[in-house]
């Protein structure tokens, strides 16, 4: 039996009733919008990136669409819009989306704060300290001078030629010169805690972020702070740090916070930047890393 059409022929696609839209709560809004059409009606409209019809919307794109063949040569369309919301920094980025993860991780040991000098934090004395005494616990180590030598000709007899024993400090932390150089190892076994040691465990923080913004020229100025360290929670005109995040100056003299990560995607007419923050108590030293 041939189709009979009446009413509305459905020559250009009609919006049906139910739209809905959603805020993330951080200005992304994202909407799903289904229309009917005739097969033969042109499906333009669904291209990425064109506005939506509804008027109150029309700043979200299509981001994708789903196509169903129904039964009389009709077709049904859910659609997918993505945008940001206009009273969210003027519908130019969202607010920053944001997790942190906590843990500990491997250090070599002589970057401990408390590995010279005393620390406040800790107890006990510093692990290697400053005064070095020359033991038989550690290997022979190269006479550096000529002077050295002949001290270790006065002060022993038996003398391996170009060889001298190491320096022991506390803890059995073993160097090669009494002035500290180059950091052997823990050599004193009846230090159990630290003997053949090398590493320690010490607290990292990362905080991984999102944002979506409108502007190729907000991406590449993004990527253009990489591997910058700031004292505040922003980097240049992006807030990419809570009010919670700990901020400021490190203990080393450094910007404790450093952008590590920036990875940049299309997410229908918008882009998704995807970013990672590195917290050093320490902080970013400004010989090393850009601070801003």
């Amino acid at each position: 039996m041939a189709r009979i059409d009446t009413g509305n022929a459905l020559a250009t696609a009609m919006l049906q009733p139910g739209a809905k839209f959603i805020n993330d709560g951080f200005g992304l809004i994202t909407g799903t919008l289904v229309f009917k059409e005739d097969d033969a009606g042109s499906s333009a409209f669904l291209a990425r990136g064109q506005a939506c019809p509804i008027a109150a919307f029309s700043f979200t794109k299509v981001h994708k669409a789903a196509t169903t063949l129904d039964a009389l040569n009709i077709t049904t369309y859910t659609v997918d819009y993505v945008g940001v919301s206009l009273s969210t920094n003027a519908g130019v980025r969202t607010e920053a989306n944001l997790s942190s993860a906590n843990g500990l991780t491997t250090e070599n040991i002589t970057t401990h704060p408390n590995f010279f000098t005393q620390d406040a934090l800790f107890t006990g004395g510093p692990i290697a300290g400053l005064n070095y005494n020359q033991s038989v616990l550690g290997p022979l180590v190269e006479i550096k001078t000529p002077a050295d030598y002949i001290t270790q000709i006065i002060a022993a007899q038996t003398i391996i030629i170009g060889k001298q024993q190491s320096w022991i400090g506390n803890n059995g932390a073993c160097f090669e010169s009494e002035d500290g150089g180059r950091f052997i190892g823990f050599v004193d076994p009846t230090y159990p805690n630290f003997f053949g040691k090398t590493n320690y465990l010490t607290r990292t923080t990362t905080y991984s972020g999102v944002i979506y913004t409108t502007l190729l020229a907000e991406v590449q100025a993004m990527l253009g702070l990489l591997n910058t360290a700031t004292q505040t929670n922003s980097w240049g005109g992006f807030l990419l740090l809570p009010a919670w995040a700990p901020i400021g100056v490190g203990t080393g003299g450094g910007n404790v916070n450093l952008l590590s990560q920036v990875n940049v995607e299309e997410f229908a007419s918008l882009y998704k930047v995807m970013y990672e923050i590195r917290f050093s108590k320490v902080g970013w030293h400004p010989s090393v890393y850009t601070n801003i």
